[in-house]
């Protein structure tokens, strides 16, 4: 582990005055080598948790009810309300993409994350001000009693708009608060870099526990019918969580963009492709690698050099070196041309996205199990006996089990768990990513049958005579909700985790932006299934397995097809695990070490 430097540091005034610098490449908001001690570290990462608490806050107060909206103030049916939902959550990890590239290639992380928060809070001011001029007509109307008015094609117009604003804002910025977290923590420092380790953790925890006020209080309100009053209160949360945003400039750390990763990518696609019949060395020593100014500019932009590794040898042929690479100019002197030579870290980028996809790929099935609690989950839970204790729970409101479930759950693992598997292991970081994330599709193939044989329970109890459509209790389904909390702690922050550290230092917000697409896709896939079924089990006087009265439906069948095919992806995962090969940074791993088998 590299040691802490002590660097000189010109200040704005001119004096040189000695501090102890990061060794990552990092600088502070004025581009200067940042210190640590007045930059970084947990004061600004406990920020960012607050932040990151406060805006999930925002999203889910939206999120959470959306389904119910939809069918109660706009007048959907359950199957068609439940498709929208996932595609419209679908299109917020979309964006993270965009938000992704913009922050990698040329914006930065800092400036991409506060130009989003600005697109979130209007599109969220826009959405309180539709629903409380236009779409709660007559007043009060979007409980479960009172139906609103007929929309004009205008008012749904604004609302799509709005709503879709949501998702543009959240979607961008979401993957590059996680990362931009995890860089005010020095990988190279051995203290700092086990704080980068927790710090995803406390993340997924200040993301859980923020969602928790909007699923209970907001949740209450919006079920009741106050419509307007959560998604106000929705606005103010992302306001606030833009000011404490800004408030941390000064102490933020910061990683120089890198310019476009696309073009990186086809440099090597090109050179390798025009070299198809060189002859290649023996040992990949003899390939091309950038030195002097090259480097120290790299290192300067926080990139540091990969080293070579075996598989995909069609790419290595762009880091063969041939005379014609060169280009002399005014007989002086030669510069490399990017897209006939390529130096062997740019080769191993996109080597590292090319492993990583397999993984990625068996991730969205477990996309298409969680995106349940958003769609079926409730729709379940409003078919069942919702008064416990006199008290009527919004089936919506179930999901704070979930929460509850994820943070105990990370403190369970993080506090008890992961000391006994380090000394067991002889390893601070226990368990594996790549471990972790098949611990959670095993937990979701349970909370899946779990969730299966409530619903078959539940249409054994139906009871027509009955102020609910079933005598069953909406606490029976605590444990398919729990189950699923526990399952989020190894899948996604496992996923966090490993897509941050196995991702190149120039396409850090694209790892995690992967975690966020598995999820959109997993949202397209759910939609896609739930056609599919209900186009399939619908035929001729049957209503299907999903129909709008569950009562006459079979979704037990669909909750088992789901668990069905989780565990043929856990197959599939543990392959591609085995398969898999970490990143070799210099200096970081041994030649033949991999941290990542199952």
């Amino acid at each position: 582990m590299a040691k802490t430097d002590k660097s000189n540091v010109e200040t704005s005034g001119g004096i040189d005055e000695k501090y102890e610098c990061t060794l990552d490449g990092s600088v502070d908001f004025r581009g200067r080598p940042a210190v640590k001690g007045k930059t970084g570290g947990w004061v600004a990462g406990s920020l960012l948790l607050v932040n990151q608490g406060l805006a999930t806050l925002a999203f889910f107060g939206v999120g959470v009810n959306l389904v119910l909206f939809l069918t109660r103030v706009l007048q959907q049916n359950n199957a068609e309300a439940a498709n929208n939902v996932s595609k419209w959550t679908g299109t917020v990890y979309i964006f993270s993409l965009v938000g992704a590239f913009l922050s990698d290639s040329y914006w930065g992380r800092y400036k991409t994350c506060a130009i989003f928060q600005v697109i979130f809070v209007i599109g969220l001011a826009l959405l309180s001000l539709c629903t409380q001029l236009f779409l709660l007509k007559p007043s009060g109307c979007g409980d479960e009693d009172l139906n609103c008015e007929p929309h004009s094609s205008l008012q749904l117009g604004i609302f799509y708009l709005s709503v879709y604003l949501v998702a543009l804002g959240n979607g961008g910025y979401q993957p590059n608060i996680a990362t931009f977290g995890a860089d005010q923590f020095d990988e190279e420092d051995y203290a700092e870099s086990h704080s980068k380790i927790s710090f995803f953790s406390y993340f997924y925890l200040a993301l859980n526990l923020g969602s928790l006020f909007s699923n209970t209080f907001l949740d209450y309100f919006e079920d009741k019918g106050m419509w307007a009053l959560g998604f106000w209160a929705s606005a103010g949360s992302a306001m606030l969580a833009l000011v404490l945003f800004l408030c941390g400039t000064i102490r933020y750390r910061h990683f120089k963009p890198n310019g476009n990763p696309l073009t990186r990518v086809c440099q090597v696609i090109v050179a390798a492709s025009r070299k198809w019949r060189i002859r290649m060395p023996l040992s990949g020593e003899d390939l091309y690698e950038v030195e002097g100014k090259e480097v120290a500019n790299s290192h300067a932009n926080g990139r540091r050099q990969l080293l070579h590794t075996k598989g995909f040898k069609f790419l290595d042929r762009a880091a063969v070196v041939d005379p014609d690479d060169f280009i002399t100019k005014n007989n002086q002197s030669s510069f490399r041309n990017p897209w006939c030579l390529c130096p062997i870290t740019q080769v191993e980028e996109l080597k590292c996205v090319l492993r990583l996809l397999p993984i990625w790929m068996t991730t969205i099935i477990y996309s298409v199990v969680f995106t349940q609690m958003a769609s079926l989950f409730v729709e379940q839970g409003a078919a069942m006996n919702n008064n416990v204790g006199g008290f009527r729970v919004p089936p919506a409101s179930m999901s704070a089990f979930d929460i509850t479930s994820v943070a105990l759950f990370i403190l369970f693992y993080r506090r008890l768990l992961t000391p006994l598997i380090s000394r067991w292991k002889k390893d601070r970081k226990g368990l594996t990513e790549l471990q972790r994330m098949g611990i959670g599709l095993i937990i979701a193939i349970i909370a899946m049958i779990s969730a299966g044989a409530v619903e078959a329970y539940r249409l054994k109890n139906v009871c027509s005579d009955c102020a609910y459509d079933s005598s069953l209790s909406i606490l029976w389904q605590i444990p398919q909700y729990m189950l699923i909390g526990a399952s989020e702690v190894f899948m996604y922050v496992g996923q966090l985790e490993f897509f941050n550290d196995q991702a190149p230092d120039g396409l850090k917000s694209f790892g995690s932006a992967l975690c966020m697409t598995s999820i959109s896709l997993g949202n397209y896939v759910s939609s896609l299934l739930v056609t599919v079924v209900m186009e399939i089990t619908s035929k001729g006087n049957s209503p299907g397995w999903i129909p709008v009265n569950l009562n006459r439906g079979h979704m037990d069948r669909f909750y088992f097809l789901l668990a069905s095919l989780t565990a043929a992806d856990l197959l599939v995962f543990v392959a591609c695990a085995r398969w898999y090969k970490s990143i070799k940074l210099e200096g970081r791993y041994d030649d033949d070490e991999d941290v990542s088998n199952v």
